[in-house]
């Protein structure tokens, strides 16, 4: 089976966890912290600005089953990336647009992908998600972790 990874920040990561973990061939996705300057964030550290970091889910997929492209589909239906260090009432850096790639395939397609999305006219504003490097993941504290699932909460389809 192969498996690769994606990551993406899409503001607070329950919601972005939760729904990226209904798609069939997602076999993990965990919340965590990336694209930051401290090594081993906490919570409060990243709500608290500073370290640079954004809520992001590392996801484990099937590429035989999901392609990298399909989860770019997902990623843009789930929130707004048309505002800068924002998702709904939630404000900060640690809730920015991005995708961290991981090859240079990966890069490739989340470019042409966002470039196909800006001209598509889906929306209003132009995208202002980032495009970087994955670097260190450092997945959250627990009980971030299945947040929706263990409070009995549906996924959060916005916008």
């Amino acid at each position: 089976m192969p498996t690769e990874k994606a990551t993406f920040a899409a503001g607070c990561f329950w919601g972005v966890e939760a729904a990226l973990r209904q798609i069939a061939g997602v076999l993990d996705a965990a919340s965590g912290y990336t694209g930051g300057s401290t090594a081993h964030p906490s919570y409060r550290e990243v709500c608290a600005g500073g370290t640079g970091h954004a809520e992001a889910v590392e996801v484990s997929f099937d590429s035989a089953r999901v392609s990298y492209r399909e989860l770019l589909r997902h990623f843009w239906q789930l929130h707004d990336p048309t505002t800068f260090n924002r998702q709904g009432p939630d404000t900060g850096e640690q809730y920015r647009s991005a995708i961290f790639y991981h090859t240079p395939e990966q890069q490739a397609e989340a470019l042409a992908s966002r470039a196909e999305m800006d001209r598509s006219g889906a929306f209003a504003r132009p995208i202002v998600t980032q495009i970087l490097p994955a670097g260190p993941f450092y997945r959250a504290e627990e009980y971030h972790q299945r947040y929706f699932e263990k409070n009995g909460l549906g996924a959060c389809h916005a916008p």
